[in-house]
């Protein structure tokens, strides 16, 4: 810490060396081997101008109307430094040494100051070089020079040569020399620095005072920068600029702004230089109200059209308030510089309205202002938002022009442009050709394959920039992780979660909720659990996440619990957790619950949200609600294929075959095309209603008339719709002629076929096929035992069984559920576990005796089990969906639809029980099982007994 006190001897030590001077023996440093360049500097950034006051004087030279005086020369090489006219500059050096005045000390310093201001350093340097016994102002030129130009180390070489010689700086060179030292960070040297000015007194100058805060400031020291500002006797506007324009540029805002209300209490009046920095402080604090309230302030002390703070302004109302504003204080400047275009342009593209970016960008090379990197940059984005490949290439050949094919910045915005355009190749070529490949240009690149579906490329590039040692943040790390997720790679999501935890990433959001999405993706939903559990906090992104993870992997009841949670927590749900939740609620078929999220829906203004509104459509037709299905498909504010799909699908299942052919075909006169999803709607829809000719008329123009290749869905829908129709050989026919083996789902509807018809045969060959595919499912097993009892080969059953038992095959059990008062309940055959299992197992007693009087006859022969015929008859009636339907009609108010759903195929003597059981109670039942539903009214149902 720096004792601010005129005391001496914290640097008595650092005067012992070289007692015969004030002057601290400073580290030699070594001078830069590459000066710019003067001829190359004109080429990319000066010209070579004129100036209306140096002209007129030229000419007289050239005419031989000119005294050359010392005096007449130092005024012009003053203007012409003043004005930046090199070529006038050069003429009057030219003259100077024609008329033999070369040796002028005064001139000699007039022209090193000229090149240095005008950046042509070798020629400023060669001056100084040739000059016998350069003098304090010389150096304090070319010093400056090289501070002003941002050239910090090539100052400080130059401060210590002169300083090597003995030349003495003064209040002129100490500001200079400091400012490198900003530019450098270098506080060492700085401090040095600080030490002789404290030593020749020239500490307490004005310039020497500010220049140190800022010094202190930019390399970090704001203690001390502070303590220095508090000392100086009068501060005076520039002091205050100079510490909270430091504040501002290290991004402590806050302490800017409370600067600034210090310096206005003491009143000191701001100039346009402190409202432009304190504007810049709204920018960064966010802050669009007292951002609004210091344009105000500005207004009134008429300095809105001062240049600095109009594009302060707009910039700070693109980034903070809003882009109408940005483009109304933009349209008042009344000539526009390059910094001013720049605002503009970036905020449309930070906005998204990258035409408006273009125009503006039009506009802008149409008032003779050549853009800059920067300029481009933002052009290249709004490029990249619109697609506009063959812009973005003009752009590109524009840049290779301005020779910046070297600079990352430029060639990572070429990268996003191109990735973006979809022509990876193209962004691939530039990547390769890259010198240096910083972390920017990896992330660019690798998000660029995971945005084109190339997710293999991306997680491979990421593997590569790994091995090179390459750095990686949060956003390389979610985006491989979206890659992952998309090829469901577990075990390299693991990799990269151990490799996050070994970096420290593991607890920043990014990525954890990356972690989560791509778990749950990947269907390790434990895993995906027990990172939530460990989140620091857990936000919307998290929450959808892990609902969604819950949702897909049918663990809906986890799903609408974490959503409560989610409520307490107080954190807002968005259109992708409500779609989520519909989703659980569709799967569970919780119609109630169901209904409350669509409630959610409407309060937080949903609606109009695709995703919602296909998820509303979705979950209605699974829960068994048509008509509320039909009606969110109508209040669809944009019906895309996802939309219609869903209708058609959801009419299919509950047996409305005409009317989902219907919908396509309405679909096709509102001019959307069906994909390969909506296409198994359609062959379902048909298959349901048994309507074989349309199917066939479908299937057999899906290539030609929508250019949908038939997959093996579409196959298998055709195969069981012929099988449930009776044409066994044309359904073999079209297996033999599918143009790749079949799969389960094919045999699958061959067997059931079989069972259907009685087929002996064809139920062997096709269980054959199936359990060569899917040795571990007991339901082939099954179906194939249910063929052999309906043909009465009980050998054949009991073989079956014993296969089953020797080769550990489990028959899944059948599963059914209900939802009553927002709660789920689960039954399985014979359960007694439910808290009202004597009122239930009371009511089927009931129901079975009015059922006996009506007509019903238990089906007997579908059981399997070796056991007498009392027994069958005892197991057929606590069949699970019975028990649900029992239940529903104890714990629902008369008149209520029963809702069930179950995990297999609805067995036959269920179905028939159920025809009875809905004209005794007079009510509806829906039951919803593996393949569709059925609704049970006035003694039918609504599959015609076709399932």
């Amino acid at each position: 810490m720096i004792k601010w006190t005129m005391k001496l001897c914290f640097f008595h030590s650092l005067q012992n060396p070289l007692p015969q001077r004030l002057y601290l023996p400073f580290k030699p440093k070594t001078l830069p081997t590459h000066l710019p360049d003067s001829a190359k500097h004109i080429q990319t950034s000066a010209q070579v101008t004129t100036d209306a006051q140096t002209t007129p004087v030229l000419s007289s030279v050239q005419k031989g109307n000119f005294l050359p005086t010392s005096i007449s020369y130092s005024k012009l090489l003053s203007q012409c430094a003043a004005s930046k006219s090199v070529g006038v500059g050069m003429e009057v050096h030219a003259h100077i040494i024609r008329f033999g005045c070369s040796g002028d000390r005064s001139l000699r310093n007039h022209l090193i100051n000229f090149y240095s201001k005008c950046r042509f350093f070798r020629h400023a340097r060669k001056l100084v070089d040739e000059s016998t016994e350069p003098d304090l102002v010389s150096w304090s030129a070319l010093i400056s020079g090289y501070a002003q130009n941002g050239l910090g180390k090539e100052a400080l070489s130059a401060f210590h040569e002169m300083h090597s010689l003995g030349v003495k700086c003064n209040e002129f060179t100490f500001p200079s020399v400091l400012k490198a030292c900003s530019i450098t960070r270098d506080l060492v040297l700085g401090k040095q620095v600080h030490g002789i000015a404290l030593l020749t007194g020239f500490e307490s100058d004005e310039f020497v005072a500010n220049t140190l805060v800022v010094m202190y400031a930019k390399c970090g020291e704001f203690g001390d920068s502070r303590r220095l500002f508090d000392a100086i006797p009068e501060r005076n506007v520039v002091s205050w600029n100079a510490l909270f324009s430091c504040y501002v540029q290290s991004d402590s805002y806050g302490e800017a702004m409370d600067l600034f209300q210090e310096m206005i209490l003491s009143g000191v009046r701001p100039n346009e230089y402190s409202l432009s920095s304190i504007i810049n402080a709204c920018t960064g604090l966010g802050d669009g109200s007292r951002g609004r309230k210091i344009h105000g302030y500005m207004v009134k002390l008429g300095y809105e059209s001062d240049s600095f703070s109009a594009n302060a302004l707009v910039d700070m109302y693109a980034k903070v308030k809003g882009l109408e504003d940005a483009i109304s204080v933009f349209e008042k400047i009344a000539q526009p510089d390059i910094v001013s275009w720049n605002a503009v342009i970036a905020g449309c593209v930070l906005h998204e309205y990258h035409d408006w970016a273009l125009q503006f960008f039009g506009q802008m090379n149409g008032s003779g202002i050549c853009p800059n990197m920067f300029t481009l940059s933002s052009a290249l984005k709004a490029c990249a938002g619109l697609g506009f490949e063959k812009l973005g290439r003009q752009l590109h050949s524009f840049l290779i022009k301005m020779d910046t094919e070297s600079d990352s910045f430029v060639n990572v915005g070429l990268i996003d442009m191109y990735c973006k355009c979809e022509m990876i190749d193209e962004a691939r070529v530039l990547f390769n050709m890259m010198p240096k490949k910083e972390m920017i240009a990896w992330n660019a690149v690798i998000s660029g394959h995971s945005q084109n579906g190339e997710d293999i490329e991306a997680a491979s590039l990421f593997s590569e920039m790994y091995k090179e040692g390459i750095e990686f943040n949060q956003t390389t790390l979610s985006t491989v992780l979206k890659s992952t997720a998309s090829v469901q790679g577990v075990k390299f999501c693991e990799q990269v979660h151990a490799l996050s935890v070994k970096t420290g990433f593991q607890s920043d959001m990014y990525v954890i909720n990356s972690l989560l999405d791509t778990y749950g993706k990947c269907g390790k939903v434990e895993d995906a659990a027990r990172i939530f559990k460990g989140c620091p906090t857990e936000d919307v992104v998290a929450f959808t996440s892990m609902i969604t993870a819950y949702s897909q992997y049918e663990q809906g009841e986890e799903a609408l619990k974490l959503y409560l949670q989610m409520q307490q927590r107080g954190n807002k749900p968005d259109s992708f957790v409500c779609s989520s939740l519909l989703n659980a609620c569709a799967n569970l078929s919780a119609y109630e619950q169901g209904k409350q999220i669509h409630v959610h829906i409407l309060k937080f203004g949903f609606m109009s949200d695709a995703f919602a509104g296909n998820s509303l459509v979705n979950m209605y037709a699974k829960c068994g609600s048509i008509d509320d299905a039909d009606r969110a498909f109508s209040e669809v504010p944009q019906r895309g294929i996802v939309s219609w799909s869903a209708m058609i699908g959801g009419l299919a299942q509950h047996g409305h075959g005409k009317r989902a052919l219907n919908l396509f075909n309405q679909m096709l006169k509102d001019g959307v095309s069906p994909n390969h999803i909506t296409l198994v709607s359609v062959l379902c829809a048909c298959n349901h209603a048994g309507l074989v000719t349309e199917a066939r008329k479908y299937f057999e123009s899906m290539k030609e008339l929508f250019g949908v290749v038939p997959r093996q869905e579409h196959y298998a829908c055709m195969i069981d719709l012929l099988g449930r129709a009776g044409k066994i050989n044309e359904a073999m026919d079209l297996v033999n002629m599918m143009p790749f083996q079949a799969n389960a789902s094919v045999w699958g509807a061959l067997l059931g076929a079989a069972r259907i018809h009685k087929n002996v045969e064809l139920g062997q060959h096709a269980a054959e096929m199936l359990l060569a595919l899917e040795p571990e499912k007991s339901g082939t097993h099954v179906l194939l035992a249910n063929i052999y009892a309906s043909a009465g080969m009980w050998d054949n059953v009991a073989k079956m069984r014993r296969i089953m038992r020797d080769g550990q095959v489990k028959k899944e059990p059948g599963m059914s559920w209900i939802e009553v008062k927002d709660q789920v309940h689960t039954f399985i055959v014979g359960d007694r576990s439910h808290s009202r299992s004597r009122e239930i197992y009371a009511k089927l007693d009931e129901l079975f005796d009015l059922m006996y009087k009506a007509g019903y006859a238990p089906m007997v022969e579908i059981d399997l089990h070796d056991v007498e015929q009392s027994e069958k008859q005892r197991l057929l009636r606590y069949h699970s969906e019975k028990l649900a339907v029992a239940f529903g009609l104890i714990a629902t108010p008369p008149g209520v639809p029963i809702r069930v759903k179950k995990n297999l195929r609805v067995c036959v003597d269920c179905h028939t029980a159920f025809k009875f059981i809905c004209k005794i109670v007079s009510r509806e039942i829906i039951v919803r099982d593996i393949n569709r539903f059925h609704h049970f009214k006035d003694g039918s149902c609504s599959c015609g007994d076709y399932w």
